[in-house]
Formats: C-alpha cells, structure tokens, sequence
C-alpha cells in the first residue's frame, strides 16, 4: 500500500485488511488531548469562544506531535518532499515566488468571496469571519517561509499554485490549466466548509461546559442529551483540525477534491446556506413532528434505552471523524482510511447519522394527528436519506481512481459486516462506482 499505519501489525490472516493512511493512536492522542482541555475548561467555568477555539488547539497539537514524532509521516513518499535532497535557495526562488503569487491570489479570491457572500457575514459564520480577520496578516506572513522552505525539498514543486502564479505573473511557461482547476478545487471546498465549522464550534463546546452533571447523572434522557452534545464537541474540533492542516509535510495535504458537479451538489446541499432540510427549506420534515423526549415523556425505562441508542450512534459518528486524526474533509482524497468504524462500513458516519434522525425524529408520529404531514414528513425523511446515498456513491467514484481505495472497497465487501447484510439484503454483491480515470 502507498500509505500505511505504522502503529498496526498486519494480522496474520489469509485476507489481511489493507492498511490505514492514518494510525489509530493519532485519533486518540488528539481526543486525549481535547477532554484533557474540557475537563479543566469545565472545572475553570470557562465557557466562552477563547476556550472553544483552545479546544481545537488541545485537539489538534498532540497529533501533530504524534504524526511527526512517532509516525513520521514527514517521511512518506505520498507527501512528495524528499528532505534528503536539499537544494539552494538560489535555484528555487523563482519557482517559490511563482507559487507564492498563486498562493496570494488564492487568498485574495477567497477574502473577496467572503466579503461579497453576506451569509458569511450572519449567524455562526460571523465568528469565523472575525477570527479570519485576525488570522488573515499572519497567515500571509507565514506563507513566505513556508513556501521558500518547502520548495528546496519538494520534488515536483511545479503544481496548480505554481501555474496559476506563473500565469499571473506572465511567465513565458505553458499553463497547466487542469493543474489549476485541481487547486482552485480544494481550495473551494477548505473556504466552504471551514467557516462553518468554526463558526459552530463556540456553541457546541459551550453548551456542555455550562451543563450541570449533577443534575444530569440523575436524569438517564438528560444524560443523553449531554453525551450526544460532548460527541458533536468532539466531532467539530476534530473536523477543524482536518480543515486547518491541509499541509504536505504532514501527509495530510488534498490528492484530489471532488472532480464532478453531482459530487459537489450532494454534499453543498446538506450545508448552509444551500441545505435543503434546514428549518423552512424544501425537504424541511419537522414541521408537525416532536423529538424522541416528546413522545417517550411517559415512559423513562424506554426512553432510557432509545437515549442509549441515540448516544451510541452519536458516537459512532464521532468516532468516524477521530479515525481521520489530521485528514478529516468533505469532497476530498486525503488518503484511505482502513482502521476504526471503516473497518466496519464504508460510510459509517452517513450510516449512523441517518439512523439517528429517524430515531430521534421519528417523522410518522406527528403532533397534529395529520396523516398527510405524517406521510409528508416520512417521505422527505426518506430523501434526505437518499441524498446521503448518492453523497456515499459519489465519494466512492472519485476514490476509486485510487487503487488503494480498490482493494479496501473490495475487502470490504469480502470481510466487513455492513457490506455483507447490504449484500445479503440485495441478494448479489454491490458493484465498485466506475472511476472517472486517473485524478
């Protein structure tokens, strides 16, 4: 395999699963790190959006520290550094303030798009907006040496950055205009999603510090609720770090963004401000319904074990995101992933989050006694679901360009258990999506 988790022996079996991008043992010094974090922030009362952005630091830190120190993912090939191979800064300026003018003119498109999208500039997206004001002169300043650094190790420094700064700059070179499109891409889907999951990390995080766990312990649904609150804490710090350190010298930079306009759309659409099922939005299927505490407000014993499923489902969910440690994006190739909830399903978190709406919203029982909002209700539950399909056989066609993603898709159908029921369900094996050739 082109990428492997060194902290993981090969089990002697006769069809070993293929090995992981990412260690185990990186997830979990990071989300060692983050309920260190917590448990002072919330001894301290410290509740506030300093704190929260301290979260994803606490989170974020230990694995890089891990990555580098006891992994070495410096040393991977995938990253396409070669530190043995030092060149001097006089042969490699000009391709550095190449890439330098396409790495500022990226900005620069990306600060204009914030400014002109009013939607960046409301709700939780504000947060994000103001700390990106304060980030922004120090970001820039960081991009010099970076750039100059890592061009005297990179063994093909020529990418879409340097071709959209050589065009910029009028260089008499031929312009690699799919190289462009490659990097204008992942750059989209980092200044998409990014600021919303900034923007949503104050709430979350400060919503558990504030929670009274006395009065909780003693309350099985109140429990719940509180645990299903600490996974999304953990869910969002986790998926911050992936957005952040999108960094070659970890191994964590983007292979590839999601090449095709459906990809694009299935996932845009599950987000602000395009997502469909928002509050008022087309496949809005709240409207009449009433959570799981509603209807089961009479019966504690059976509220206490939906509560349980909901916060294990949660977890699952959390989980997915803490098996990326530094990778975790949406439209993305940032390697394969093996370990964790992947060895159980290729699309755990979709799968267990579907789960949970329908348990927790429960779209049939409504509290106008309508059957029509019941049925309408239980039908566009069901498109959401249909949605996250399509977003799981989009994913899958784009990563299967990589042949490391071919043989994980292929073991999994052999040995995981949820292909197998699917498999079972169906009655014939599933078919790999066909790759849209080599990205």
């Amino acid at each position: 395999m082109t990428y492997h988790d060194r902290s993981l022996a090969t089990p002697a079996v006769a069809d070993p699963r293929p090995r992981s991008a990412v260690s185990g043992a990186t997830g979990l010094v990071g989300l060692a790190g983050l309920g260190a974090w917590i448990v002072f922030a919330k001894s301290m009362g410290m509740d506030g959006p300093y704190a929260a952005l301290m979260n994803i630091v606490a989170c974020g830190l230990p694995m890089l520290v891990w990555a580098i120190a006891v992994d070495k993912v410096h040393r991977n090939a995938s990253t396409g550094i070669d530190w043995s191979n030092s060149r001097p800064w006089r042969d490699t300026l000009d391709t550095s303030l190449a890439r330098l003018a396409g790495l500022w003119i990226t900005f620069g498109a990306i600060a204009a798009t914030y400014f002109i999208g009013r939607f960046f500039h409301e709700g939780v997206f504000s947060f994000a907006m103001w700390c990106f004001e304060r980030a922004a002169p120090w970001l820039f300043l960081a991009s010099i040496p970076y750039v100059l650094l890592i061009d005297r190790f990179t063994t093909d420094p020529r990418d879409g950055t340097w071709h959209l700064g050589a065009w910029a700059m009028g260089l008499d070179e031929p312009v690699d205009r799919a190289a462009v499109a490659r990097h204008a891409r992942a750059w989209a889907v980092k200044a998409f999603f990014l600021p919303f999951m900034i923007g949503i990390v104050p709430g979350a995080f400060g919503d558990f510090i504030r929670t009274d766990l006395s009065a909780t312990l003693a309350d099985p649904v109140r429990l719940a609720l509180t645990l299903i609150t600490l996974m999304f804490v953990i869910d969002i710090a986790f998926a911050c770090v992936g957005y952040l350190l999108t960094l070659k010298p970890l191994d964590a930079h983007i292979r590839s963004a999601e090449p095709t306009v459906a990809g694009w759309v299935a996932a845009l659409i599950c987000y602000p401000p395009f997502a469909l099922m928002r509050s008022g939005g087309p496949l809005d299927y709240h409207p009449g319904t009433a959570e799981w505490t509603f209807w089961l407000a009479g019966y504690p014993s059976i509220a206490a074990v939906l509560g349980a499923v909901l916060v294990a489902l949660t977890a699952i969910y959390a989980w997915a995101t803490v098996a990326f440690g530094l990778r975790f994006s949406n439209l993305t190739h940032r390697g394969i992933l093996t370990n964790g909830p992947f060895a159980w399903s290729r699309h755990p978190a979709y799968l267990s989050k579907n789960i949970f709406w329908w348990l927790s919203t429960i779209p049939f029982l409504t509290t106008t006694n309508s059957l029509t909002d019941a049925a309408r209700n239980t039908v566009l539950m069901a498109v959401v679901s249909a949605i996250y399909y399509w977003r799981a056989k989009t994913e899958e066609r784009h990563l299967s360009a990589d042949p490391d993603y071919v043989a994980y898709w292929q073991w999994m159908e052999r040995n995981a258990p949820i292909p197998r029921l699917f498999a079972r369900l169906r009655g014939r094996p599933a078919r790999l999506p066909e790759a849209l050739g080599a990205i």
